[in-house]
């Protein structure tokens, strides 16, 4: 009983704060139910501060997203700002459509504001490229992206940036999430009404004028694409760029064009989930378009499909990447090509051949984009970064824009991006990856997933002995800790391993790949085969070994 009450207490004091109508309706009737059950899920704990930020359900209590859970990050983050010398420096603020995002994004600038700092709010929902490219432009200290990217609808989320316009690493995720613990009273966080800057359209209009640096001036421009923005903020800017730069205006989806935050028209907004893309195909289908672009909703990735006899085939993060990266060499690009460890090796063996550097990272665009001399960055994961002195991370924008270029060179060739895939392949062998992803309701069965793989590692998989079995949670020789696990099998198919819970969604994720050699064309299809065939059985085999 007296957990009981020491529950409801909590309860009350959080509902006395509560700044939004909305959510405090909802607590309150959750107090008046004596829903103890749903009341000691909201109040296990805090939503964690980490190197994604915040993300998380939007409704009452500190385990979820909310006004006052935001105005605590904020001031949070005004107080770390400060504490390294940035008095008076300025905030960009920017939001996606999604539910209680231009509340968030106003929370933060009045917060920002009240600090001693300045803020500045980006002009409507844009895309997360577009703050991501404003925070140099516009010399601030610091930025914000109000987004939950492809999460389910009822989700939110809180990125934040630093002054070199990435995203923030360790330690200073720790040392925000300090001195958000340290926030006493939302009464006592200063919050004016007004104060900070509302920018206009001229930062949509720079951001659009650096996109001139992604293309090769005078470069074939005949593509004809089939566009979704998955009910996001991605059409308004995704149209802008294509008249700039002289390609045919994408033909919608119109079901998906506009903002949309319930996303009606798919269980997950995320190209890469079964059916996100049925719409799309079905378009295509009707106009029959060179190719289908998609961004996820706040177009920060960038999806690709093509026809594949008959139909349409989503490619794979890992196939875009590579076309992207033989572009860009064919374009004459100098510098480093960097990807996550969860992406295919191809690209190291593109970088080699061409004679460019190379680096290899741990998942996510803010260790990418903090490589030296970075030209080129990608991750599977739809993420691409082509122009990283304009965005210092992937950017679905600049990816479209290179990807049409690209088909557009091809189309003019009589080749498709098919064809360069099927070059690449026999100049490099066939890279084939597929990935093992398990959604969970409960967290326990990821965290006991890993575990069992800790404590029992496998010693073959698919018939291949593991002979290289790393804990990453010890760090290596280039990459420092984190939780996941690599491993190499044993034959000439240079097959790779690697398990790690996301980041960012209730998601278990393993990601596989072999290496087929292919000596001439009618090699392809067998190989692709014999690749999928070796991955179904890694698969299997992975998923008994974790309990799954």
């Amino acid at each position: 009983m007296q957990e009981q009450d020491d529950l409801l207490t909590r309860a009350r004091t959080w509902l006395a704060e509560d700044p939004d109508p909305e959510t405090a309706a909802e607590l309150a009737a959750l107090i008046d139910a004596n829903d103890t059950a749903e009341l000691a899920d909201r109040f296990s704990g805090t939503l964690q501060f980490g190197t994604a930020g915040l993300r998380g359900e939007i409704g009452a209590g500190p385990m979820r997203m909310n006004r006052s859970v935001v105005i605590r990050a904020a001031a949070g983050l005004a107080a770390y700002l400060k504490a390294q010398g940035h008095e008076g420096g300025l905030v960009v603020v920017g939001y996606d459509a999604r539910y209680k995002s231009a509340d968030f994004a106003r929370d933060t600038a009045a917060v920002m504001t009240g600090a001693g700092l300045r803020a500045a709010v980006l002009p409507r929902p844009l895309p997360t490229p577009v703050l991501a490219y404003a925070i140099r432009h516009l010399g601030a200290v610091a930025g914000v992206e109000v987004t939950a990217s492809h999460n389910p609808p009822r989700d939110n989320g809180y990125k934040v940036y630093l002054g070199d316009g990435s995203q923030i690493v360790s330690p200073a995720d720790t040392e925000i999430a300090a001195q958000i613990t340290a926030v006493g009273a939302l009464a006592d966080v200063p919050q004016p009404a007004d104060g900070w800057l509302q920018l206009d359209e001229e930062v949509l209009e720079a951001y659009l004028t650096r996109t001139d640096a992604v293309l090769t001036p005078g470069s074939p421009r005949g593509v004809r694409t089939v566009y979704t923005a998955m009910h996001g903020v991605g059409k308004d800017v995704v149209l802008a760029a294509f008249a700039r730069h002289g390609f045919p205006e994408p033909v919608l989806v119109a079901e998906q064009a506009e903002p949309d935050p319930a996303f009606p028209t798919v269980a997950f907004p995320n190209p890469e989930e079964p059916g996100a893309m049925d719409l799309a195909f079905a378009k295509a289908a009707e106009v029959q378009p060179d190719i289908v672009i998609a961004n996820d909703p706040d177009a920060d990735r960038c999806a690709v499909a093509v026809p594949d006899n008959g139909a349409w085939r989503m490619l794979r993060g890992d196939e875009v990447g590579a076309l992207l990266a033989a572009h860009l060499v064919h374009k004459g690009a100098q510098g480093v090509f960097a990807e996550s460890i969860v992406s295919s090796s191809l690209l190291g063996r593109i970088a080699e051949a061409a004679g460019v550097g190379y680096e290899e990272t741990l998942t996510g665009f803010k260790w990418i984009a903090r490589v030296e001399g970075l030209r080129y960055g990608y991750e599977e994961a739809l993420g691409y970064c082509v122009d990283p002195e304009g965005v210092r991370d992937k950017d679905g924008i600049t990816a479209a824009l290179l990807v049409a270029e690209l088909a557009s060179v091809l189309k003019e060739q009589g080749r498709t991006l098919t064809d360069l895939l099927d070059d690449l392949a026999m100049a490099h062998g066939l890279h084939h990856t597929d990935q093992l992803s398990v959604r969970v309701s409960d967290l326990s069965v990821i965290a006991n997933a890993m575990a069992r793989l800790r404590a029992e590692p496998p010693t073959a998989l698919a018939g291949l002995r593991v002979v290289s079995a790393e804990d990453l949670s010890q760090g290596t020789e280039k990459l420092p800790p984190t939780d996941g696990l690599r491993y190499y099998l044993d034959g000439d198919y240079k097959a790779r391993v690697i398990c790690r819970p996301s980041g960012t969604e209730p998601k278990l994720k393993c990601y596989l790949e072999v290496v087929v050699p292919v000596a001439e064309a009618s090699d392809l299809a067998s190989a692709r085969t014999r690749g999928q065939e070796i991955l179904d059985a890694v698969k299997k085999d992975l998923a008994a070994a974790m309990g799954l």
